[in-house]
């Protein structure tokens, strides 16, 4: 694990945060967010992944077809940003997705050591006197790319979904890892046995059964199987549930917000929200450091 730059810690300064997730490329969608970032000058800004285009979403209405999104697009409006802002330009923290190829995975990490981002995937950094925590993984799921997907705490794989050992990857990984690898393992090895209470934690993946994992399968089936139409990490709720980090933002499930009517929810002690949002508007989660009960959430 490796431990990033962390801040001055001064009481009195703002604590205003972002966190925007699943933008998928959408121009439309990161001018509102740089707007809001200008206009607010929040002191951090957290992307909890799919934050590169696909094709589809490059054809899709505010979508911008690129070469090379990340130096073409996203570093050029964040170098605008930082020269605009100076000293008030926020602490990006970062992970990518399981719709993000892993090969774009060193243009992200070139661009983090210019210090436009900071990429928290299996990493730690620190805001005041917070830990901050970013892990990209995601459980097995129907789709074909597999760089972010692992098994959840066994080889089960959901009736529909595709086994991280199949599909594809833009990035090779070892049989060995493809089937030994698992979300529950890697969290033990990311933050296990530190008091967690003073922690953020940005996940792709939200936990299981909650308002925040909650999918359009009603009445879906698959060789006469239903699908369940919860679709997060056990994992990432059990680690919840043990550990008590202070704060974990999510994404990946873009309906859950519309068929559940929350974007947020609790376990424990533990404020979970989700900023993925399955229509045309950026869904931006505002929050303060010391007051997550006071979050509120705006489609712009």
């Amino acid at each position: 694990m490796t431990v990033l730059k962390k801040d001055q810690k001064n009481a009195s300064v703002k604590k205003t945060c972002f966190f925007v997730s699943d933008l998928h490329g959408n121009t439309d969608r990161y001018e509102k967010l740089f707007g809001a970032i200008l206009e607010e000058h929040p002191i951090s800004v957290f992307m909890g992944g799919d934050i590169l285009p696909s094709r589809l979403a490059a054809l899709s209405p505010g979508g911008k077809l690129f070469n090379d999104f990340v130096n073409d697009f996203l570093a050029v409006r964040c170098r605008e940003l930082k020269k605009s802002l100076r000293k008030e330009y926020p602490r990006f923290f970062l992970i990518l997705g399981n719709d993000d190829p892993r090969i774009e995975e060193g243009v992200i990490l070139a661009a983090a050591k210019k210090g436009l981002w900071e990429y928290i995937h299996n990493r730690r950094a620190e805001l005041l006197d917070f830990s901050v925590y970013g892990y990209s993984y995601v459980p097995p799921t129907p789709f074909q790319l597999k760089d972010w997907e692992r098994y959840d705490v066994s080889r089960f794989v959901d009736v529909g979904c595709v086994s991280p050992e199949e599909g594809m990857r833009s990035v090779p990984v070892s049989g060995s890892e493809m089937r030994n690898s698992n979300i529950e393992a890697d969290l033990e090895k990311l933050a296990s046995h530190k008091n967690l209470s003073k922690s953020i934690f940005l996940f792709h993946a939200p936990p299981y059964q909650t308002k925040l994992d909650r999918a359009a399968l009603d009445g879906k089936f698959v060789d006469h199987v239903p699908l369940d139409v919860h679709v997060g990490s056990i994992a990432v709720r059990r680690f919840i549930e043990s550990s008590e980090p202070f704060l974990t933002l999510h994404g990946h499930v873009h309906e859950s917000a519309r068929l559940t009517g929350s974007w947020k929810d609790k376990i424990g002690k533990t404020h979970m929200f989700s900023a993925a949002h399955d229509g045309p508007e950026l869904a931006v989660v505002r929050f303060e450091l010391d007051r997550p009960e006071a979050a509120v959430r705006e489609l712009i």
